[in-house]
């Protein structure tokens, strides 16, 4: 096992530095995690690969640069859902603590690399919306699929290898510094620099979405006083306010479910954390899953497309199982019929 520079408050865990990290300390704790993780991870993975099944069995959905942004959001969640759940289930809940360092923080970069590329999604689909009510005319130019999934591309190949750096060598334990009080071999000036470009990434997704609320608002308000007039630009307008207002509560969403998350990791870069505030952490890092959970069913209920889309899919569910049911009757009457005859 590889030993590092443990935690202040960490220093009775007998030079483990693994078992440092487990806080949860009654059986009724691990419970009360492995529920909320089976739970939220596995609708998690349910209603995402939902969205990803309406988007891509439709071809008015798939070729629009909208719901591609919206695809990689619901990939990113169904593969940080399936990551975080498996590698924090094994290691808080059954204290799982006999793979090395480098296992820990690939799995580590696996969840990083799923979360930020859920965020960086988040953004793409806010500029995808900047642009559409900025310069309306122009959109089909500026935003092409080609664009779409070029921009797609450089998103994931930049989550990745920002959040394998520490597997790569930016880790306490290479550079003999003072590791997380959150994270095993984690250094702290890396969780600043991640910590950093969250914030980033979530100031520019509010820059966008306070731009396109503006303009959401005018587009109002121009509805409203031209609506004698309306015609394919006024159904257009609708559309493009119906995404708006969205996405803004897919970000309200993102914003409540995280905010516990990261200021307990500001907090553990200038001050200690207690073992309490540890727990309160592990429990708060739920939250990221019922963020991932909360996405497609907002989805489903605001996206006119997709929400035709699943219609479609139930009544043809519905069509399927009623002749299954209506099929052995048939049979059977078919049968006593010759045999009368």
């Amino acid at each position: 096992m590889d030993t590092c520079r443990i935690p202040a408050n960490a220093s009775k865990c007998s030079g483990n530095t693994m078992e440092c990290f487990m806080v949860l300390s009654t059986q009724a704790q691990k419970i009360s995690i492995g529920i909320l993780c089976g739970l939220f991870g596995t609708m998690c993975v349910f209603e995402n690969s939902l969205v990803l099944y309406l988007i891509f069995s439709s071809p008015g959905t798939r070729k629009k640069p909208s719901y591609l942004f919206i695809g990689s959001l619901a990939l990113a969640d169904i593969l940080a859902s399936i990551i975080f759940v498996c590698s924090f289930v094994n290691f808080h809940v059954f204290n799982e603590a006999g793979f090395s360092k480098e296992v820990f923080l690939l799995q580590l970069g696996g969840v990083n690399t799923s979360f930020s590329a859920s965020l960086s999604s988040l953004l793409l689909t806010a500029l995808d919306r900047y642009i559409s009510i900025s310069r309306p005319s122009e959109y089909k130019l500026l935003m092409t699929r080609k664009r779409a999934w070029t921009a797609l591309a450089v998103l994931w190949v930049t989550c990745a290898t920002i959040a394998c750096l520490p597997l790569l060598g930016w880790n306490c334990c290479v550079l003999d510094s003072t590791c997380s009080e959150l994270f095993p071999f984690v250094d702290d000036n890396y969780l600043s620099g991640w910590i950093c470009f969250v914030v980033v990434l979530l100031g520019c997704i509010i820059y966008a979405y306070a731009h396109v609320l503006w303009r959401a608002r005018q587009h109002v308000a121009y509805m409203e006083k031209h609506q004698a007039q309306a015609g394919k630009q006024n159904t257009r307008m609708r559309m493009d306010v119906m995404l708006a207002k969205t996405l803004v509560m897919v970000l309200a969403v993102l914003m409540l479910c995280w905010s516990p998350v990261l200021v307990l990791m500001i907090y553990s870069i200038f001050g200690r954390l207690s073992d309490h505030l540890r727990k309160v952490f592990a429990f708060c890092s739920t939250l990221c899953l019922l963020n991932s959970m909360v996405n497609p069913i907002i989805y489903a209920l605001r996206s006119k497309e997709l929400f035709s889309s699943l219609r479609r899919v139930f009544s043809h569910f519905r069509r399927q199982l009623k002749a299954a049911e209506e099929s052995p009757e048939a049979e059977s009457t078919h049968k006593s019929s010759v045999i009368e005859t």
